[in-house]
């Protein structure tokens, strides 16, 4: 009898599997790349880790406008280089129309020595220069009334923007709304920004929930324009889709931009500068608020 307690012993003996050679070298070879890449995304995340580190260090202390760290301790010198190492040179193009021309003539002593001076040539200089001035118009509007409803009535100019009067008599024209529209639309600017381009660049002066307002009325304007936009997209054989992001009300969401292009008689119009479309935006973010972008033939 076997004692009870023990194992029993098989009397099969252990088998050993041999790998071949070429199996075993390829093994150990893919064994040491894989501990160079552990050892190479070791490096790599401590690297990471020390940028993170002084980014929020440095996120957290003042710095002077557009600081790029430490400074070169060999640094180029700045601006073009002379010879061939200037680049292309380019100048301003001839303007194509002159709004106010200047003569300017010769002083009568020379500023060196004092001595006469002998007139030779002319030369011609342009230059191109933004006038700040808002202009102020008065619309003496018409008022009656119907005389089959009795129903008031008013006239209407093409360059008002609101039929408000009394308290909402003054109003923001066109050309500045569109200006506003595109600061803050297209290229980024808050409200409170965008009143100070138009306060510092024109003397119009408007507050930031004027522009607010003012923003919604051009969107309302602008709605059947967008209606129609959305559905030529929708029957479009191809579009154009990208993406970026974009804060809405402080939260970052994501913006679809599906864009296509048509023939130059397309005869869709723009709702807020009424002119002919040439190519379209449809912008769709994260919270479903679409908006549009449009742009018209070269030349008009």
């Amino acid at each position: 009898m076997k004692a009870s307690g023990r194992p029993e012993r098989s009397d099969q003996p252990e088998s050993i599997e041999f790998v071949p050679k070429r199996e075993l070298e390829r093994a150990q070879q893919e064994n040491e790349k894989l501990r160079k890449e552990i050892d190479w995304l070791k490096r790599e995340s401590e690297r990471l880790r020390r940028e993170l580190e002084s980014a929020l260090r440095a996120s957290k202390r003042q710095a002077a406008p557009h600081s790029r760290g430490e400074a070169k301790s060999n640094p180029k010198r700045p601006g073009r280089k002379p010879g061939r190492g200037y680049g292309r040179q380019a100048c301003r193009p001839v303007p194509s129309r002159v709004d106010e021309r200047i003569a300017v003539p010769l002083p009568e002593r020379c500023p060196h020595c004092g001595g006469g001076v002998e007139p030779e040539s002319c030369e011609t200089q342009y230059q191109e220069e933004i006038i700040r001035r808002t202009v102020v118009r008065r619309f003496d509007i018409a008022v009656g009334h119907c005389r089959a409803c009795a129903r008031r009535v008013q006239g209407r100019h093409p360059l008002q923007t609101s039929d408000a009067v009394g308290v909402g008599s003054v109003q923001v024209g066109p050309e500045a709304l569109t200006l506003a529209a595109i600061l803050n639309k297209q290229m980024g600017l808050s409200l409170g920004h965008t009143r100070q381009v138009l306060s510092y660049g024109f003397g119009l002066e408007v507050s930031r929930g004027g522009l607010c307002r003012a923003l919604a009325r051009m969107a309302g304007r602008a709605e059947p324009t967008y209606g129609g936009l959305v559905e030529a997209a929708r029957q479009s054989a191809v579009n154009g889709v990208d993406e970026t992001g974009w804060k809405v009300g402080g939260r970052l969401q994501w913006l679809h931009v599906a864009v296509r292009r048509w023939r130059q008689d397309f005869p869709w119009q723009c709702g807020i500068c009424c002119k002919r479309v040439w190519s379209c935006g449809i912008v769709m973010s994260g919270a479903r608020s679409p908006s549009t972008a449009c742009a018209v033939p070269p030349g008009e």
